[in-house]
């Protein structure tokens, strides 16, 4: 009887301090969450650099074994991968302004044929009989003609959407001077991170304690390293290539700007499944200015949807197997967080951070049944 009122006795404290640790795990959880919030400036910078350090360190490390030096490969293909995208961006220069421009002119269309067609087909026989029996009594009894129902002015829509339109430009105005110093900022970093990255790492696991299998650490990080910079090589060259083929094939049909639409649908398709109903939609909004209300105004939003159901049912799966393996449900809320933390860039960020976390996970031996979750299928 004492034994067991002892064992009840030790067993009561245990409850408190269980429900104390959970409830600081979830402060640490949310506290994490905010951080990642409210420090999006700084930290968006800090993980662009480390994929791109992911995705450069194995040329690095093969010309070092050249007796190149770190800082001069490093300079050398940062160079090598700005010089295109400056030439794209110069080259897209001109239609992003061009569209940017045509915007609140093409608002004020969309709005006037959408009110046309609406105003179509609710208009019916009926009511029209009704409004002209209402006019013959009214004139039979010497009345007035009937006051037509005031309309809404269509200036004021224009002025409307031609203000959202100059708002988004000034924002895009003042976001700039942000973007050039995070970009400055993230060329810098991922320099650093490639020549001095490596030889931190030897150090930390040379000089800390807690690491006791030197070797093993070693090789752990050298397979980490070439499974994700594996895995963003891959799905950069997959969406590049989806890119230009969207945009030779828009090409072919006649699409104005296609290079344009083909840049956008090949960063998009870094976010699954949104990203593919971003570019359904401006395509569709394309094929509509240039078009118009027309059938074969669909056309571009149709070869894309072929082109990316290729690239997404045969071509990534085959190429990537076990690596892209992930639960859409479990993609879908990550995506939604991540563009409430960081906005379009946490969009594109997402789905590389998940695959890189769940790599990352796999390699360090992290408790199976976490992964086996991320990778139910459907």
């Amino acid at each position: 009887m004492d034994q067991q009122r002892d064992d009840q006795d030790s067993l009561q404290p245990v409850l408190p301090v269980r429900l104390i640790t959970r409830i600081m795990q979830g402060m640490l959880a949310l506290a994490l969450l905010y951080t990642l919030y409210f420090a999006k400036t700084l930290l968006v910078p800090i993980v662009v650099a480390l994929l791109l350090t992911l995705l450069l360190i194995p040329a690095v490390n093969f010309f070092h074994r050249y007796h190149i030096p770190r800082a001069v490969s490093a300079i050398l293909l940062l160079c090598l991968m700005a010089v295109p995208f400056t030439l794209l961006g110069m080259e897209l220069a001109g239609p992003v302004q061009k569209w940017a421009q045509r915007l609140p002119e093409l608002s004020a269309t969309f709005t006037q044929q959408i009110d046309t067609m609406t105003s179509a087909w609710s208009a019916s026989p009926e009511d029209e009989e009704e409004d002209a029996s209402r006019a013959f009594f009214s004139r039979l009894f010497g009345g007035d003609d009937v006051e037509a129902e005031p309309e809404e002015d269509s200036n004021a829509v224009t002025e409307r959407i031609t203000q959202g339109g100059v708002e988004l430009m000034i924002y895009m105005l003042a976001a700039t001077p942000i973007f050039l110093a995070q970009l400055v900022t993230c060329l810098t970093l991922t320099i650093f991170l490639l020549v001095f990255g490596a030889r931190l790492f030897d150090s930390a696991i040379r000089y800390l304690p807690q690491v006791t299998d030197k070797s093993s650490a070693h090789g752990l990080i050298d397979n980490l390293e070439r499974e994700l910079s594996r895995y963003i090589l891959t799905v950069s060259v997959i969406n590049a290539l989806l890119g230009l083929s969207t945009a030779g094939a828009l090409w072919l049909i006649g699409v104005e700007d296609a290079l344009l639409w083909g840049v956008l649908v090949g960063l998009l398709n870094f976010a699954p499944y949104v990203g593919m109903f971003i570019g359904l939609s401006l395509l569709s909004l394309a094929g509509l200015a240039q078009y118009g209300f027309v059938p074969f105004a669909m056309v571009p939003a149709l070869v894309y949807f072929v082109i990316n159901g290729i690239e997404a049912q045969f071509v990534t799966p085959m190429v990537l197997g076990r690596h892209m393996r992930l639960n859409p449900l479990v993609l879908m809320i990550w995506l939604i967080i991540w563009a409430w933390l960081w906005g379009v860039v946490g969009v594109l960020l997402a789905v590389p951070l998940l695959v890189c976390i769940k790599l990352a996970a796999s390699q360090l031996n992290v408790p199976g049944h976490w992964i086996r979750i991320i990778e139910t299928r459907a």
